[in-house]
């Protein structure tokens, strides 16, 4: 065997031996190599407001710092509490900075089965408004797991909650809704499911193999939206259709009372930036800044990067275990989009 030949099959062993690396998925973490420009923005470029936040166990004095360091405005905070509980967090954060601070309350199911609950939901919102109160948030158990007394399963377009929606209106306060989840939380946790090891981390947030389809629980929702076209909805997360803004698009241009923030789901309209693009431009009026993530600076920055640059395949905001396995692009929104998304928008929607 020649030297050259004898050399050549040494170097082959050796990148076969080194390529025989069993690496556990959750330990590949690889740093791209793109060299790009990076645009860090410290401050959002017009104040803002986030529209959809839980802050119920944060200290408002810390939250602040972080407000005051980022350019955020106000921060709306969605309760997760209900009744007095409810009260006491409108007033801590009042009692703090009211210009800052406003408060979504949660609905409260606690005792549906009990006769009259349907006529005391209403009589319940207007107490939370007259204590600040600036909307209300119908969560996901509507349609998946409330039943009512009769034990059939409550379904989001149920016409017993029409006159809460009614009430809604007559008091100008919006109704948020977060209805379903991610379209991936909807298939099986297994090795096509391009969110798996977010689900593999939380396995109690997936639907698959429920009695119900995400399809249904939209069709639900959007009746209410048609049955009601006096109440201003918000849809929260993009309407929960990320993965299709045509959907989102069409649903906006059929009603003109809804708004949609897009609070959790940077990640999913920056890895599609034209189509993302196009889509604020087209509903600049009616979309509404959110984060739906612990305030820190470098989880607004991100939001900032993601809305102001041109910044190309970059971290996108997020918990802890992601959302999969992705980077996301800068929309570079014009003036005009930033400062309705940002502020303009909710400010509609808020209490003068």
């Amino acid at each position: 065997m020649s030297k050259h030949a004898e050399s050549q099959d040494k170097f082959i062993a050796m990148v076969s031996a080194k390529a025989e690396v069993n690496l556990p998925l959750g330990e590949f973490q690889p740093r791209s190599m793109l060299v790009t420009p990076v645009n860090e923005i410290q401050q959002a470029k017009f104040p803002a407001i986030d529209y959809h936040n839980h802050l119920d166990a944060q200290d408002p004095a810390a939250v602040l710092k972080v407000m005051d360091v980022c350019g955020i405005e106000r921060i709306v905070n969605i309760t997760m509490k209900v009744g007095s509980e409810a009260v006491a967090v409108i007033k801590r954060f009042n009692a703090e900075a009211p210009d800052r601070f406003s408060t979504i309350a949660w609905m409260d199911w606690t005792d549906m089965h009990a006769p009259g609950f349907f006529s005391r939901s209403v009589d319940r919102l207007e107490k939370l408004v007259e204590q600040g109160a600036c909307g209300l948030k119908i969560w996901k158990d509507l349609g998946t797991s409330l039943r009512d007394s009769a034990g059939e399963m409550l379904q989001v377009d149920d016409e017993r909650l029409a006159p809460l929606f009614e009430k809604a209106a007559e008091l100008k306060v919006p109704i948020m809704f977060h209805t379903a989840d991610p379209d991936a939380f909807f298939f099986p946790i297994d090795g096509e499911n391009e969110r798996y090891e977010e689900l593999a981390a939380h396995p109690e947030w997936s639907f698959h193999g429920s009695h119900f389809s995400k399809e249904q629980l939209l069709r639900q929702r959007d009746k209410v939206f048609a049955r009601h076209p006096r109440t201003t909805f918000v849809a929260a997360h993009v309407a929960e259709r990320s993965e299709k803004l045509s959907y989102v698009s069409e649903l906006l241009n059929q009603h003109p009372n809804l708004y949609v923030d897009i609070g959790a789901r940077a990640a999913e309209l920056g890895r599609q930036p034209y189509t993302a693009r196009d889509f604020f431009l087209k509903h600049a009026d009616r979309i509404l800044f959110g984060t739906d993530l612990v305030p820190e600076p470098n989880m607004y920055r991100l939001h900032f990067r993601f809305l102001e640059t041109a910044d190309e395949y970059f971290e996108y905001p997020s918990h802890a275990s992601r959302q999969g396995r992705w980077q996301i692009y800068g929309l570079f929104l014009p003036d005009d989009v930033l400062r309705l998304v940002y502020r303009e928008n909710a400010l509609r929607l808020l209490p003068q």
